[in-house]
C-alpha cells in the first residue's frame, strides 16, 4: 500500500516529537523544530550560557555548532528516506528506520563567530542513494548571519 500525503505528515509529526522529546542529547540542547516538511527543515537553538565556548567573546562553542549541523543533517537524511518510501510504514517501522540513521562523515566550515540570541539550522539533501545520503546544512544567527556550513554523509539503509 502506497503512503499518502496525510500519512507522511503524520509520520513527520511523530518524528518531530521523537527528535525533540525522546533523544536525550536533543533534549539537553533544547532544540526546537520550527519547520519539518518534504523538502524543508529548520531547527532552532536558543543561546544558553552553557553553550559559550569563548567566555571573553561569549560566542557559541564549536562543538555545539557541529552538533546542531549534524543532528539537522541526520534528520534531513531521514526525511529523504520517508519521502522515498513507496508503502505505508507503521510507527514501529518509522522508529526502527529512524534509529538506523547514522553519521559517516561531517565537514564543518566555521565562517563567523557564533554570536546571537538564537540560531537556525536548515538543511537540504544533495544526494539520496539507497544506503547513503549527503546533506548540506547551514547555521545562521538571529540576524541571518551565516555562522557555519556543514556537509554530512549519513548511513540510511
Amino acid at each position: 500500500m502506497k503512503q499518502n500525503p496525510s500519512e507522511y505528515k503524520t509520520h513527520l509529526a511523530y518524528i518531530k516529537k521523537l527528535y525533540e522529546e525522546q533523544v536525550p542529547f536533543n533534549k539537553l540542547l533544547g532544540i526546537n523544530i520550527l519547520k519539518i516538511d518534504v523538502d524543508e527543515l529548520c531547527i532552532q537553538l536558543e543561546m544558553k550560557p552553557e553553550f559559550v565556548g569563548n567566555f571573553i567573546k561569549k560566542i557559541l562553542h564549536g562543538g555545539v555548532i557541529s552538533s546542531l549541523l549534524d543532528l539537522t543533517g541526520g534528520l534531513m537524511a531521514f526525511i529523504g528516506v520517508l519521502k522515498r518510501t513507496q508503502r505505508y510504514l507503521s510507527f514501529e517501522e518509522v522508529t526502527k528506520r529512524f534509529t538506523q540513521t547514522g553519521t559517516i562523515d561531517l565537514r564543518v566550515d566555521y565562517l563567523n563567530p557564533g554570536k546571537g540570541k538564537y540560531f537556525l539550522s536548515e538543511a537540504s539533501i544533495l544526494r539520496l542513494g539507497n544506503k547513503i545520503a549527503v546533506v548540506r546544512t547551514d547555521l545562521k544567527n538571529d540576524q541571518s548571519v551565516l555562522i557555519a556550513s556543514g556537509t554530512g554523509t549519513y548511513l540510511i539503509g
